[in-house]
């Protein structure tokens, strides 16, 4: 067994036995790519799969962080150990986490029975983390009941949690603009569960309406969709809320679980294939391939017919039929 192996091992024990500062640092070698990461979340992955990953989700300014706090303490009171991953704008001088929300939560950070996260989205499209998959199956191994994933807020690209999550709880405001803004954010498509927070605006009733008509022009099968006003600052309807995610968890969800597990998995590799290719590509000096990178500029071949020939001879290459 090679030293790295042993130290996973190692580490990948500490961590199911609870101890969070083995946690802490296989998300930081997970989030940098290094190997011991890698191999540390091959010997948990067996051990993931039980936590309940709820994202939430919704436009700049809708209260997204003082919701989740106010969940997490819903939780805490059922007796749930809660894991909050937040994925915050990177910083445009050291690339990594602006920390809002270790310092919004302050009042949980004592609490042994919750664990929070922050993370830097390094410019990745979809409001998370590129590593996201992988830090989930951490949490998830080292015991946590529920996994609370806040997006970093970007808007209309944010739809990669619903990827992700097991559950998508989208936060709406009223008074952030455009009345119909809601309406054409596409992050609105992927809710479980739509929340009017700061349901104490004037403006609060409308925005319900507005997205209660949205609503209507979604699938039949997924215009359920129940509309919680909620005031985070007061915990007012985080009640209803919870109760509607609990309600979620217990019959949609749980008859689901294994196939959202795989659904995982397949979008892990996937993640990885276009990582890998990616540098294959870009590192590739065969004339062959240049060949092809020059018919693109004679207009020879399209961006989407040359990358099929490329990756159907690198694949006759590799023996894979």
């Amino acid at each position: 067994m090679s030293d790295l192996t042993t130290q996973a091992s190692h580490m990948a024990t500490r961590l199911r036995a609870g101890e969070v500062a083995a946690l802490a640092r296989a998300i930081s070698l997970v989030d940098s790519r290094e190997e011991l990461g890698s191999q540390i979340h091959r010997a948990v992955r067996p051990y993931a799969g039980q936590a309940e990953v709820i994202g939430i989700t919704g436009p700049p300014g809708a209260g997204k962080s003082t919701l989740l706090n106010a969940l997490v303490a819903a939780f805490r009171n059922n007796n749930k150990r809660v894991a909050v991953v937040a994925v915050d704008p990177s910083s445009p001088i050291t690339g990594g986490a602006v920390l809002g929300d270790r310092t919004r939560m302050g009042e949980h950070t004592s609490d042994k029975g919750v664990f929070i996260r922050s993370l830097a989205a390094r410019g990745h499209l979809g409001g998370l983390s590129a590593s996201i998959l992988k830090i989930i199956d951490l949490v998830d191994a080292a015991g946590w009941d529920v996994v609370l994933l806040e997006t970093v807020g970007a808007g209309q690209s944010e739809t990669e949690v619903a990827e992700v999550a097991d559950i998508n709880v989208v936060v709406n405001a009223p008074g952030l603009g455009d009345d119909v803004q809601a309406i054409k954010a596409g992050i609105l498509e992927i809710a479980d569960v739509l929340v009017v927070n700061k349901a104490d605006s004037p403006l609060a009733q409308r925005t319900e309406r507005q997205l209660k008509a949205m609503l209507q022009l979604r699938r039949e099968e997924s215009a359920n969709v129940p509309v919680i006003n909620t005031v985070a600052t007061t915990g007012d309807g985080i009640d209803v809320l919870l109760s509607a995610i609990t309600e979620l968890t217990r019959t949609k969800f749980k008859s689901s679980k294994n196939k959202r597990l795989l659904d995982r998995v397949r979008r892990l590799v996937a993640q990885e294939a276009a990582a890998q290719a990616k540098q294959v590509i870009l590192g590739d000096q065969n004339p062959a391939t240049l060949a092809l990178f020059e018919g693109i500029l004679a207009g020879e071949y399209g961006y989407e017919e040359a990358t099929v020939k490329l990756m159907s001879r690198r694949y006759a290459q590799a023996g894979c039929g």
